[in-house]
């Protein structure tokens, strides 16, 4: 919640805003265990996504490279620091903050030579609350880009979705009248 509230007074958003969102919220863990993997171009560890929460805190544990977020069009490598942690946005803040701070897409690849560990914890906000651009962010000039759903319902579309890259926000995306169809 101390990552969210700076994030939320960056915005100018009203401060109970993301408590209400994510008082309650759910938080879950994920261990990642990588093999060596003899021909690493013919194996993905994971497939490129954007992940679904909110936040997402990554420990890269043995400081064997793996996790590439997708910048101009062009796969990075993200170098392990030592104790560090990589926070990565999830598309629930993307929706919330209307765009301003967009998901990143990323996959996991394997190495040939050494296994990967990570950790990775994804905070989300209560299941049972509505998902939609903050009221506070929303003007004639920054019209809302995302549709207004359920936690429950944006969840269920979610996991019902194979990870491609970040699709699930196109079909959240509010179409804007003057495009063609």
């Amino acid at each position: 919640m101390t990552i969210m509230n700076q994030m939320a007074k960056a915005l100018g958003m009203e401060a109970d805003y993301f408590k209400e969102l994510f008082g309650e919220g759910r938080q879950a863990i994920r261990m990642n265990y990588y093999p060596p993997c003899p021909q690493p171009e013919l194996a993905m560890g994971i497939n490129p996504h954007s992940d679904g929460g909110a936040l997402t805190i990554l420990l890269q544990l043995n400081k064997v490279e793996g996790l590439q977020i997708k910048k101009n069009g062009m796969w990075i490598s993200v170098k392990p620091l030592p104790g560090a942690f990589i926070i990565n946005i999830g598309n629930i803040l993307e929706i919330v903050t209307n765009g301003i701070y967009p998901s990143i897409e990323h996959r996991a690849t394997v190495n040939s030579m050494k296994e990967r560990l990570s950790i990775a914890t994804f905070y989300s906000p209560k299941v049972d609350g509505k998902l939609g651009p903050a009221p506070s962010l929303i003007t004639s000039e920054t019209p809302a880009l995302f549709k207004t759903i359920s936690v429950a319902d944006y969840f269920k579309g979610f996991f019902s979705r194979q990870l491609q890259g970040k699709s699930y926000l196109d079909v959240l995306k509010v179409q804007n009248e003057n495009e063609s169809g």
